[in-house]
């Protein structure tokens, strides 16, 4: 890394203004035609174009806000320490802004913690909104960050997640507010996502409110509440998603989950519908001390398409239930093709309609003595497009 004193500060402006202290936050102004933060504090609004450079060693060290008509980029292989043990550090993207995060497999961006001895819950996490549908409205504040999402947009813009790793979020605000990892609020479709990692988060890996972003390559490891989760009319498609709980990541909620799809809770024929399709997917259990509550659980009104999935539970390990669709807040429909199940993943819940058969299997997976993790090939994910995060495993001794 280049030291600070030896990089071109190109016009930047901080200007205070007031929030929960009175440094807490500054708006960073790069001026007319875009520019390069080299200031290593993050916080407060971006109001013009800016980038971040790999060489700069940048501290999030508070709310970190990409405001409507910006675009921030994030250069292939920038490391963006948060903030630990506070609430108020994330960074967003409001409706109408973009963020160009593209990096490479051998130059991915991080998001991760400054403390000494990360955990997860250490800082809030990526939040993203955009203008398309939610059953929710067109209005509606996010649950997190107090931005503004939904429209009628399906293929709103939101910019571009490549080859990005988001570690030890979940920060937990109150009994009911907690940061996923990365959260979409009505993002859209024309919205490019794809390889990317979430490690121990303290809530969800990833969560679609509405919208109908498509996602590839998606990797969640140690997940505290839900792996992959949606609600609010959600109807993009999650290609090649890998969730994975290892032994001795004890962090749980009340009913961790695989899958959890919902579409809304108040009224679950409200329009649209979630109607998500999930292709090549494995959810898998290496942990004796903590069951997840369902391989998935498709409620609330989700009608589902789910082809090529590996349930799997190693040694111990185990699932309440396998799949899961009664809800006394209304039920689900799921339509599973090439389904199989390896290990106690339990029986099935049967609320909605389960349209299709599981197979068991003892091969989906397989543990060496290394505690490495090999897969079959065509069943499930394909666990080798993630050699570039440099995934491990820890299994059940």
């Amino acid at each position: 890394m280049k030291n600070l004193k030896n990089l071109l500060i190109v016009a930047v402006v901080a200007s205070i203004f007031s929030c929960s202290s009175d440094d807490d936050n500054r708006t960073i102004d790069p001026g007319t035609g875009g520019g390069v933060i080299t200031d290593n504090e993050l916080k407060g609004e971006i109001t013009e174009d800016a980038t971040l450079l790999a060489s700069v060693d940048y501290t999030l060290s508070s709310s970190l806000t990409v405001k409507e008509g910006a675009t921030l980029t994030i250069e292939p292989g920038t490391v963006i320490k948060a903030k630990s043990g506070r609430t108020d550090v994330f960074l967003a993207v409001e409706r109408g802004a973009k963020l160009i995060a593209k990096g490479t497999s051998t130059e991915p961006i991080i998001f991760t913690s400054d403390a000494a001895s990360p955990k997860a819950g250490d800082w809030g996490g990526l939040v993203i909104a955009g203008k398309a549908r939610s059953n929710k409205g067109v209005d509606v504040q996010s649950e997190v960050a107090g931005l503004l999402y939904g429209g009628t947009d399906d293929a709103d813009n939101s910019g571009e997640l490549s080859y990005v790793i988001a570690e030890y979020t979940g920060a937990k605000i109150n009994g009911e507010q907690e940061f996923n990892g990365i959260s979409f609020f009505g993002v859209g479709n024309g919205t490019v996502v794809n390889n990317i990692v979430v490690n121990n988060g303290n809530d969800d890996g990833v969560e679609f409110f509405g919208g109908t972003v498509n996602v590839t390559n998606v990797y969640c490891a140690n997940i505290a509440d839900d792996m992959f989760d949606w609600t609010e009319g959600y109807s993009g498609t999650l290609n090649n998603a890998f969730g994975v709980r290892n032994d001795g990541f004890d962090a749980a909620s009340e009913d961790p989950r695989g899958i959890e799809g919902d579409s809304n809770s108040s009224d679950p024929t409200a329009a649209p519908i979630s109607t998500p399709s999930l292709k090549n997917v494995t959810i898998l259990n290496l942990n004796p001390d903590v069951a997840l509550k369902a391989g998935a659980e498709i409620r609330r009104g989700t009608v589902a398409t789910i082809s090529n999935i590996l349930f799997a539970a190693y040694g111990t390990a185990s699932f309440g239930n396998r799949i899961d669709t009664n809800d006394d807040k209304g039920n689900g429909t799921v339509t599973i093709t090439n389904a199989v199940a390896q290990g106690n993943v339990g029986t099935d819940k049967v609320g909605g309609d389960i349209n299709g058969s599981v197979t068991e299997i003892t091969d989906g997976i397989t543990v060496t003595a290394d505690n490495t993790i090999s897969t079959k090939a065509g069943v499930g994910a394909d666990l080798s497009v993630f050699a570039w995060a440099n995934q491990s495993f820890v299994v059940i001794k």
